[in-house]
């Protein structure tokens, strides 16, 4: 977790504004501790983790797992490249022509005032 400096310096003066001189000691040893016992809480986490999962703990690539690297698109377009290659690619290659004229000749058309959407009892 990466915080800029100055970030970090206008908190600080918000603190010393807030809390006042006498009682920020008190509340930043406070802040200090709680850290520390969530990087303990982590660092057995990890260790209770590596100790039940063995050496296989090791070789998981935790960057995969990350959800903030999720793009659907991303997953779709490797799992097709991954499943046969040239033929692969040009089924991807039809399906975004498909899903291009599918988006071009499918109008909109807004329901009247008081009429239910369409409902196919079949599909849900």
């Amino acid at each position: 977790m990466n915080i800029p400096l100055d970030k970090i310096l206008i908190i600080g003066i918000i603190a010393v504004l807030l809390l006042g001189p006498q009682r920020l000691p008190m509340y930043a040893q406070k802040l200090a501790e709680f850290v520390k016992a969530v990087r303990r809480f982590a660092d057995t986490a990890k260790e209770r983790m590596r100790d039940e999962m063995g050496p296989e703990f090791d070789d998981i690539e935790w960057q995969k797992l990350d959800p903030r690297q999720y793009d659907p698109r991303r997953i779709i377009r490797d799992a097709l490249l991954d499943s046969g290659g040239a033929s692969s690619a040009a089924a991807v290659q039809t399906a975004q022509v498909t899903a291009s004229k599918v988006r071009a000749t499918a109008p909109v058309v807004p329901l009247a005032v008081g009429e239910a959407p369409p409902f196919d009892a079949e599909a849900t």
